[in-house]
This record gives C-alpha cells, structure tokens and sequence, in this order.
C-alpha cells in the first residue's frame, strides 16, 4: 500500500512539473515556440491594481472569458497540491497558488511581457481553490482511490495538451504562421 502510494505521488510529482511547464509557456511565453516570436508582446509592462479594471475591460465591458481561463488554468494546480499534501490546510494549500500566480504576474512586469493584473490573481487563486474543493470531492467519492482517478485523468489531460502542442507546432512549421 505504502509503495503504491509513493508510486502515485512520484506521477502526480511528475504530472505537475508538466502542468508548470505549459503553464508557464502559456502565461509567460504567451505560447509562442521561440524568444523572437515573443517579440510582438515585448515592450508592454502595465500594472493593475483595480480589481476587474483595466486589461480586462474590451470595448467598454469585463471580458469574463479571461477571467474565466484563469480560473480553469489553475484548477490542475489545487488539486495536485492537495494530491501531494492531503494533511496540510486548506490555507497552506492556496498560499503556493497565490505565490505561483503572484510570481507569474511579476515577472511579466520585470520581463514587458504582458499586464500584472489583480484580476489574474484573484482569478488563478479562485482557480487554486476550486482544485482544492474537487480534491476533496473525489476523496469524499472515491476515498482511497481518489489520487489514482485523478492521476489517471491528469495523464489524459497532459497526452491531450502534448498532443494540441505538437499539432501547433506543425501547423506553424507547415503553414509559416509565425505571427
């Protein structure tokens, strides 16, 4: 039991770095496959502090599809955390979360790649803490085996992303659509 269990926290180990990874390329490299692509983001660095103010509002409304894929970008993130520390609190969980989404937010600002948004905090935090809450539903569910299902669709999940990355990778290669 004990082996099948460290087995299960060395994928779900596993499963997160590559959740961070694609997390990263998204937010910080805006998914572009080169430094040079990044270009057309480069030289943009603004700061908002006024919650669901600023980046968000296009033509004069909030655009709560992007608050709502920052929220569901950081589901994966709550429920590895909670697969990998079940015993901490709910508010060591979402402290990570917060710090990663904080961390995210300032280097777009130190790097001009993008807007550092309290939106986009609130917004991965509320994403974090949705993990969490799913977490403890499939434990309340499927009990033990709980960290396995979800495993089990995490690693679906990644082959699904891999594979939409590759398929872009080859339809920019193929098709020249370098921006």
């Amino acid at each position: 039991m004990e082996r099948s269990k460290n087995n299960q926290n060395k994928i779900t180990a596993g499963l997160l770095i590559v959740y961070l990874v694609v997390l990263t390329w998204i937010i910080l490299f805006k998914m572009q496959f080169s430094l040079q692509d990044l270009r057309h983001f480069a030289d943009f660095r603004e700061i908002n502090l006024i919650p669901f103010a600023g980046p968000v509002i296009k033509n004069d409304q909030i655009d709560i599809g992007e608050i709502i894929l920052n929220v569901f970008a950081f589901i994966p993130f709550g429920i590895y955390i909670s697969m990998l520390k079940p015993s901490k609190s709910f508010l060591k969980k979402i402290i990570p979360i917060a710090g990663v989404s904080l961390l995210f937010e300032v280097l777009q600002f130190i790097f001009a790649i993008g807007a550092s948004d309290i939106t986009d905090l609130m917004g991965n935090t509320l994403g974090g803490m949705i993990g969490v809450g799913v977490y403890i539903v499939f434990c309340k569910l499927f009990s033990t085996k709980a960290n396995k299902i979800l495993n089990i669709l995490a690693s679906i999940g990644t082959i699904c992303i891999f594979a939409l990355v590759v398929l872009l990778i080859f339809g920019v290669i193929r098709y020249g659509n370098y921006g």
